[in-house]
C-alpha cells in the first residue's frame, strides 16, 4: 500500500514536470491550471491502473497447483468507473497439490484454501470435505482425527449445489 502511494505521488510529480517542460517549450502559452489538472489526472490513472492490475499480477504469481475457485468484484460510488467495469478485489484459491485422503475414508479430502484480498494479508484455512455427502468443514482446534479416518468435532456446513470450494477439492 505504501509503495502504491509513492508510485501515485511520483506519477503526479512526473506529469507536472512534463507540463512544466512543455510550457517552457511553448514559451508560457499553456494556462496556469493545466499543471495541477495534469498531475491530478496522472495520479488518478496510476491509482486506477494499480486497482485493475492487482488481480492479474497476483494470479500470475500463484504457484503451480493453485486453482482460483471464486472471485469477488467491486463497485463503489466513490469509484464511478467501476460501474462500467468492476475490478476484482478478492479471491479464493484451492491448493490442489495439498489435497490429502485417508485410505479408509476415500470420500473425505483435506486441502488448504487461501483467501486473497486487495489490502489484506493472505489467509490460509485447512478445509475438510465429505465428497459423498456434499459438505465441508473448516478445521479448527476442536477437530480430532482417528486412526480409522473418521473425524469428530468438525462443524460441517452443507453449501449450495455447485459450491466452488467443494467442487474443486472433490474433483468436479
Amino acid at each position: 500500500m505504501f509503495l502504491e502511494l509513492i508510485a501515485t505521488l511520483f506519477a503526479g510529480v512526473a506529469a507536472a514536470g512534463v507540463v512544466l517542460l512543455l510550457n517552457k517549450v511553448l514559451k508560457g502559452r499553456l494556462p496556469k491550471w493545466f499543471m495541477p489538472v495534469a498531475a491530478g489526472a496522472a495520479m488518478l490513472v496510476a491509482t486506477i491502473s494499480s486497482e485493475y492490475g492487482w488481480y492479474p499480477r497476483t494470479k500470475n504469481t500463484l504457484p503451480e497447483g493453485m486453482e482460483i475457485v471464486q472471485s469477488v468484484d467491486s463497485k463503489a460510488l466513490y469509484r464511478p468507473w467501476t460501474y462500467l467495469r468492476p475490478f476484482t478485489e478478492r479471491f479464493v484459491a484451492v491448493d490442489t497439490v495439498s489435497i490429502n485422503t485417508h485410505d479408509a475414508q476415500p470420500d473425505m479430502r483435506l486441502a488448504d484454501v487461501y483467501f486473497f484480498g486487495r489490502w489484506s494479508p493472505v489467509n490460509k484455512l485447512a478445509v475438510l470435505t465429505d465428497c459423498a455427502n456434499g459438505r465441508r468443514a473448516a478445521l479448527i482446534d476442536a477437530v480430532t482425527f482417528h486412526d480409522d479416518g473418521t473425524v469428530t468435532g468438525a462443524d460441517w456446513v452443507e453449501p449450495e449445489s455447485g459450491d466452488p470450494i467443494l467442487t474443486s477439492i472433490c474433483g468436479g
